[in-house]
C-alpha cells in the first residue's frame, strides 16, 4: 500500500506565498503521474495540477502562471509552489499518486492539507 503525506499549507495573507510538499511511502515500484487537487467547501473537487514522471505537466486555467508543479523522483516527493495567492484559492489540497507498487497498480490519496486566503 503507498501511502502520501502532506505538509506545508497555512494561513497566508492575499499575495502571498507558500509550497506543499507530499512524500509518498511504500514498496514503490514506479510513480507515473502525480498532481495535486483541491476542494473548497461546498465544491467538487477540482484538479489544480498534475506532472508526469516525464516532467510534462499541466495546470487548471485559474492557477496557471502563479502556481508551479514539481517534483523529486528519488524522494518520491511532489511539490507546489504557490505564488500570488488569492482568497479563491482556499480549499483543502489533497495529493494524489498513481503507478505499481508490491501489490499491483495503486492510485493514492493524501489526508489533505488546509490552505487559507484571508487578510
Amino acid at each position: 500500500q503507498v501511502q502520501l503525506v502532506e505538509s506545508g499549507g497555512g494561513l497566508v495573507q492575499p499575495g502571498g506565498s507558500l509550497t506543499l510538499s507530499c512524500a509518498a511511502s511504500g514498496v514503490i515500484f514506479s510513480i507515473n503521474g502525480m498532481g495535486w487537487y483541491r476542494q473548497a467547501p461546498g465544491k467538487q473537487r477540482e484538479l489544480v495540477a498534475v506532472i508526469t514522471s516525464g516532467g510534462s505537466t499541466n495546470y487548471a486555467d485559474s492557477v496557471k502562471g502563479r502556481f508551479t508543479i514539481s517534483r523529486d523522483n528519488a524522494k518520491n516527493t511532489v511539490y507546489l509552489q504557490m505564488n500570488s495567492l488569492k482568497p479563491e484559492d482556499t480549499a483543502v489540497y489533497y495529493c494524489n499518486a498513481a503507478g505499481s507498487g508490491l501489490w499491483g497498480p495503486y492510485d493514492s490519496w493524501g489526508q489533505g492539507t488546509q490552505v487559507t486566503v484571508s487578510s
